[in-house]
């Protein structure tokens, strides 16, 4: 851990990041121009019209194995990639034709909700109805839609002006989807969102949550989805004309965003962590040699969670939701410097290096997030470096995510889901599409304009 370090291995090890990004092959510029020019002709495959399942057209995330899905998070991140694209290159009819698959992302997942707020995490052309789906399994025991969909909806509408009409009819189901999380996965002694189990949690294998306890993973993840979840909930509310509805949203933000800081937070590495929430309570059981004493009975338990020092890249969320202080941040910047750990030639490893249970084998079931680099977990953190305003850190991981992905176009002319750290050879899944299109939003700050950005 980086409090370990002796200052003389700190400045060599934060020196050499930027030697090895540089051994890439083509010049930044020559690999911006490849990336924009695969992007612009390549991102109509991600429109697809309604039908079956699908009341409304959407976007997908735009490879063979995803060829005609609706994914939650998958969805949204597409859609900032889709709309920094169009930005650039489309006619006013064009985006006006886009609108109706952006809004449609949203719009599908809406059709399938009711009052008990549950909205499925994934929706084929094929997918039954909201009934036949819900027998599948008990809705209360495993995941959900991860909480990102008032965020779409947020972003769709701040991108139009704020216009959120086209939200109205469904504005119910949005409500009480945000409001299952609030009252079944919600743990009510530290205010922390919990996952119900290790299924689809968008990070597939993160050992904060994988294979562990159902109900007992506070993870860091989620509770930074959440918090940008309950924000954006509150501004669709006051663009609805339901100020006093969103007040109350806001509320639930401030109060997780204090709960995220109070038990997360880890002042020893400096460093925010998810918690393990799967402790026993306090039961008082006599004890056998003499059972007017009950055990533990002179001090019970006092503190509600356990931290879990695990190095995942989810910890450096709280940059990107803003949950962090600005002194935090300096100290989280420090440790996303070293190259022991998280920096690597061409990212954010997606867990440190220096972990046991690191392993960049390839793997889609699960999807391997416990080293290999991931464009999406490359494009969270550098937008959390932006807006604490590490410009030199922003930019360094910029260059290296353009590196890597203009050398796949070069030599693959296509994408992959995820690649090696060190080396930046793609594991698995050429032709992926997706978040690794945010890219371009990188490449446009680079430039120094103003990329399309998430609520």
């Amino acid at each position: 851990m980086l409090s370990r370090f002796t200052p003389a291995l700190l400045a060599l090890s934060i020196a050499a990041a930027p030697l090895i990004a540089a051994e890439s092959s083509a010049p930044l510029d020559q690999s911006v121009a490849l990336i924009r020019k695969h992007l612009h002709s390549d991102y109509a495959g991600m429109f697809r019209s309604e039908g079956g399942a699908f009341k409304y057209p959407f976007i997908t995330p735009g490879s063979a194995q995803y060829g005609d899905i609706l994914w939650d998070w998958d969805s949204w991140l597409s859609n900032i990639a889709l709309r920094q694209i169009l930005t650039e290159k489309a006619t006013a009819e064009e985006k006006t034709k886009a609108l109706k698959h952006e809004q449609g992302c949203v719009l599908n997942y809406l059709n399938y909700g009711a009052f008990d707020g549950w909205v499925p995490i994934i929706l084929l052309r094929n997918s039954g109805s909201r009934a036949e789906l819900m027998k599948q399994a008990d809705t209360y025991a495993t995941n959900m839609h991860k909480p990102c969909l008032a965020q779409h909806a947020a972003f769709i509408t701040k991108l139009n002006g704020g216009d959120a009409e086209w939200l109205r009819e469904g504005m119910f189901h949005l409500q009480s989807f945000v409001n299952r999380y609030k009252n079944h996965q919600r743990h009510a002694a530290t205010g922390l969102y919990f996952w119900n189990d290790d299924m689809a949690i968008g990070v597939d294998n993160d050992p904060s949550t994988y294979m562990r306890p159902a109900k007992s993973s506070g993870s860091i993840f989620l509770n930074c989805l959440m918090y940008r979840e309950l924000l954006a909930l509150a501004y669709l509310c006051e663009r609805l004309g339901q100020k006093e509805i969103g007040d109350l949203y806001a509320k639930d933000a401030e109060d997780l965003k204090s709960a995220v800081q109070k038990h997360c937070w880890d002042e020893r590495d400096g460093f925010f962590y998810s918690v393990d929430l799967n402790l026993l309570p306090y039961e008082g059981k006599p004890f056998a040699a003499d059972p007017s004493i009950r055990l533990h009975a002179g001090y019970p338990r006092d503190y509600d969670c356990l931290i879990q020092r695990i190095d995942v890249w989810s910890g450096f969320l709280p940059l990107w939701a803003e949950i962090a202080t600005p002194e935090q941040a300096k100290r989280m910047v420090e440790r996303y410097r070293d190259t022991r750990t998280f920096n690597a030639a061409y990212g954010v490893r997606t867990l440190s290096k220096l972990e046991k249970m690191y392993n960049v084998r390839g793997s889609g079931n699960p999807s391997l997030w416990t080293g290999p680099i991931w464009g999406v977990s490359n494009y969270l953190v550098f937008r959390g470096l932006v807006k604490y305003g590490f410009k030199d850190d922003a930019r360094d991981l910029a260059d290296k995510t353009i590196r890597l992905f203009g050398r796949d176009f070069e030599r693959f002319g296509a994408l992959h889901e995820y690649y090696l750290p060190d080396s930046g050879e793609p594991v698995l899944n050429r032709g992926f599409q997706n978040w690794n299109y945010l890219v371009l939003n990188m490449a446009v700050w680079r430039e120094g304009g103003e990329p399309v950005a998430e609520f």
